[in-house]
C-alpha cells in the first residue's frame, strides 16, 4: 500500500525527498505502458455532422479512417 505524504507548508513540501518507485522493467516498456494509459484517456476525435454513404465497405472505411485503433484486415461475410 502507498503511503500519503502530507505537508503544513509550500515549503516543506518543497523540501521533502522525492519517492521513486524503481521499476523492474525497461524504459520503453514503461513507455509503451504511458501511451497505452493516454490512448485510453484521451478524447477522441471524430469529424462533425452526420454523414451518408454509399455502401457499408464506404461506412466502414471512414470509420476505421477516423478511429484510434488500427484498421481491421479481417473480411467478415
Amino acid at each position: 500500500m502507498k503511503r500519503v505524504q502530507k505537508f503544513r507548508s509550500i515549503e516543506e513540501m518543497n523540501k521533502a525527498p522525492v519517492l521513486v518507485r524503481e521499476s523492474q522493467e525497461p524504459p520503453f516498456e514503461r513507455f509503451l505502458r504511458h501511451c497505452a494509459r493516454y490512448w485510453a484517456i484521451a478524447p477522441k476525435r471524430y469529424p462533425r455532422g452526420v454523414f451518408k454513404f454509399r455502401s457499408i465497405e464506404e461506412a466502414q472505411e471512414a470509420r476505421n479512417k477516423h478511429s484510434l485503433l488500427p484498421p481491421d484486415d479481417s473480411t467478415e461475410s
